[in-house]
């Protein structure tokens, strides 16, 4: 798997993470964009992640200043994340928010929508339903919590296709892959200050 560089300065590196590659090191996979991008000769600083199953758009700090501007503009929500999913089912609505709280699971990777659990709120917008029975939806997260998109969109019941984590077999079966793609992220460059948009071309039909 190629990385495809989709902006690159003296302070900031974005690429489009292909699906199978961990953002970050694991615990028993060393194979990662970070270590692809240090063995290549760059210092690189992750300024967040995206899931190992999921593309599309991730930002590296290359100063350590830069580093802590971009988080900070995460942590403070200043920074707009735009996704792409393929689901099963056609939503009634055109457009709305799922606002259900997320615990995760002890002893498990997984999150479930439960009362109590940490605020999570997701906006949606349906931008095609198609003759297969699937639609394409357009996803804004408000919040940033864990496999937040894909609990929230299986709590509305339209699973991503191809979640092996929450979606039923036949969901899984209809595609080779997690069809989740951070297609777009709009943030404030870490010096200048000018705003960003780096875009991911969708991978998926």
């Amino acid at each position: 798997m190629r990385l495809t560089i989709l902006h690159h300065d003296r302070d900031v590196l974005a690429i489009d993470k292909p699906a199978g590659l961990l953002s970050v090191p694991g615990k028993a996979e060393p194979d990662c964009a970070e270590a692809r991008l240090r063995a290549a000769g760059l210092v690189v600083y992750p300024a967040h992640r995206l899931d190992m199953a999921t593309s599309g758009v991730l930002l590296f700090a290359l100063r350590r200043s830069a580093e802590r501007e971009l988080h900070r503009q995460f942590r403070e929500r200043e920074v707009e994340k735009v996704y792409v999913a393929r689901v099963a089912g056609h939503p009634l609505a055109d457009s709305g928010e799922i606002d259900a709280p997320l615990a995760t699971v002890e002893g498990e990777p997984r999150s479930v929508v439960r009362p109590g659990g940490k605020a999570a709120l997701t906006g949606f917008t349906v931008l095609r339903r198609d003759n297969d029975g699937t639609s394409l939806l357009e996803l804004r997260p408000r919040t940033g919590r864990s496999h937040q998109l894909r609990v929230h969109l299986c709590h509305l019941g339209f699973p991503i296709l191809g979640d092996r984590i929450y979606a039923p077999a036949e969901v899984v079966a209809a595609s080779d892959r997690l069809c989740l793609h951070a297609s777009e992220l709009r943030f404030f460059h870490p010096y200048s200050a000018a705003p960003m948009c780096l875009r991911a071309p969708l991978p998926f039909p």
